[in-house]
């Protein structure tokens, strides 16, 4: 039996969880929205992990703290935290802060509860069925099916798993011993979580078949043809294809409507990694770039990213009205998903999903929308394309830029040519010289704290800067100091 012995006093005190609430709400309010948005300020203060370690005290010990010393702690949390809501941050495919989205993670986190019975998420069961709608409708569907997932790479997976379930319905009893060898296809500026999902899922990162892309990146529907004779004629199964609008690097969106028609015509199912790109159909400027994505089976979206709805805000969409996710995944766990409840229990939607527990995420973007509306999130992509634009016209103008290629989405790739390698693009050496200096002012960057850019080498290109412009509280002052700030980190180069 449980120890009976009552507590000598309650472990919660309602004046001072006020409190102390009030005090950390000042301090998010003060060192993250204030100061961790301003461009005067720093993205980042860089620490090496030894000392990071003794600045925090991470030990956890016996005896609690004063309430003095944990705010204290929270302040040590933020200020040696990556600022990823700074203008000047362009280090991943989400940054900036949205108020609107914010207030809705700080509803959801009080609130506390998970997304897999209407008894006790009433209000958030029926807000994720009214955005998914509304996110299905942007693609182009009036019906459908869908989830919020723990991000894109889950999403990826799941589509993975319900095309495999589709075609191969015993393969959920009976496992990959009901299954012939299958392939998938996709390129190889697809997202890394196909290959982790093929060998999660037991297929093998063998069943993932590379089809060639062009230079921009993109798929050549000819060579997807050619890769799934390939793999039929060497005793594989086809089963599913991947295309990707936005890719990370490179920002390129796949030829949809080419690569549905071959899907049709040999009876694949087609999923579509939007997860970076799905934003883009808000924009009527630019929704072209996915124009065939209502063909698809399944689309991964994102509106954590380009959006700025905040982390973690992913979406999986489905065509499928036959109830696939649920039959794919339910396991009917009596304690949970009684079918005598006084409700109707199509309502629970938590046999969709592999999870048990999961975290609410449609609230951030349902407040955000709510306030900003469809305008006002068309106007936020149009203005990123519009500065991305912007930058690559300004990069033109000043020597020691040098284009990878011109962009077509919010992804900017470049090259800065320091003083010393300029003009000597003929020298055996220069494409090894070249791909040091990203390294080198990456790491000059972040020690100052001035800002975060990614960067990578990607095929036979050496390392070169990818820059993403998403936060809407961007302007051209931002743009024309992350110029002029690797024109001056790079000057001794």
């Amino acid at each position: 039996m449980a120890d009976s012995t009552p507590l000598l006093s309650p472990d919660w005190d309602p004046a001072a969880a006020e409190a102390l609430l009030r005090d950390v709400f000042g301090i998010v309010v003060d060192e993250v929205v204030w100061k961790g948005t301003s461009a005067s300020e720093k993205v980042c203060e860089w620490k090496e992990p030894e000392e990071l370690r003794q600045l925090l005290d991470l030990e956890l010990r016996s005896q609690g703290e004063s309430k003095e010393q944990i705010l204290a702690r929270c302040r040590a949390v933020i200020r040696y935290s990556v600022k990823t809501c700074h203008p000047h941050f362009f280090n991943q495919l989400f940054s900036g802060l949205d108020p609107h989205a914010l207030a809705g993670r700080i509803v959801t986190e009080s609130l506390n509860t998970s997304q897999y019975t209407y008894e006790i998420a009433p209000v958030f069961v029926l807000m994720e069925e009214e955005v998914l709608t509304k996110l299905r409708a942007l693609v182009g569907w009036s019906s459908g099916d869908g989830v919020f997932c723990p991000g894109g790479s889950i999403s990826n997976m799941y589509a993975v798993n319900l095309a495999r379930y589709q075609r191969y319905p015993d393969c959920k009893q009976r496992g990959v011993r009901a299954l012939p060898p299958l392939a998938l296809f996709t390129t190889k500026e697809c997202h890394y979580s196909f290959k982790k999902g093929a060998a999660f899922l037991g297929l093998g990162t063998d069943s993932v078949r590379v089809v060639e892309a062009d230079e921009r990146g993109k798929m050549i529907p000819e060579d997807l043809e050619r890769q799934i004779s390939l793999a039929e004629a060497e005793g594989a199964v086809p089963f599913l294809v991947v295309a990707t609008s936005g890719t990370t690097v490179l920002g390129a969106f796949d030829p949809l409507e080419a690569i549905a028609d071959l899907c049709q015509r040999r009876g694949l199912w087609l999923h579509v990694d939007a997860a970076w790109g799905g934003s883009v159909l808000l924009s009527q400027t630019h929704r072209h770039l996915l124009d065939g994505i209502q063909r698809a089976d399944s689309v991964a979206w994102n509106p954590h990213k380009l959006l700025v709805a905040g982390l973690q805000c992913s979406a999986l969409l489905l065509r499928d009205t036959t109830n696939l996710l649920k039959r794919c995944h339910g396991s009917q766990a009596s304690y949970l998903f009684q079918q005598d409840k006084f409700y109707d229990v199509a309502l629970d939607t938590g046999d969709k999903v592999v999870q048990c527990g999961r975290r609410v995420d449609c609230l951030k973007l349902w407040l955000m929308w709510k306030a900003q509306g469809g305008q006002g999130l068309e106007r936020r992509v149009n203005q990123a394309f519009a500065l991305a634009r912007y930058l690559v016209e300004e990069m033109k103008k000043r020597e020691g830029f040098e284009l990878v290629m011109e962009p077509e989405f919010v992804n900017v790739c470049f090259w800065f040519v320091p003083p010393s390698l300029r003009g000597k693009q003929e020298s055996l050496d220069y494409s090894e010289r070249l791909a040091k200096v990203a390294p080198v002012l990456k790491e000059r960057m972040v020690k100052e704290g001035s800002m975060m850019i990614s960067y990578q080498p990607h095929g036979t290109r050496g390392n070169f800067f990818r820059l993403i412009v998403a936060n809407p509280a961007l302007t051209q002052a931002d743009m024309d100091f992350l110029l002029n700030e690797l024109e001056r980190l790079g000057q001794d180069l």
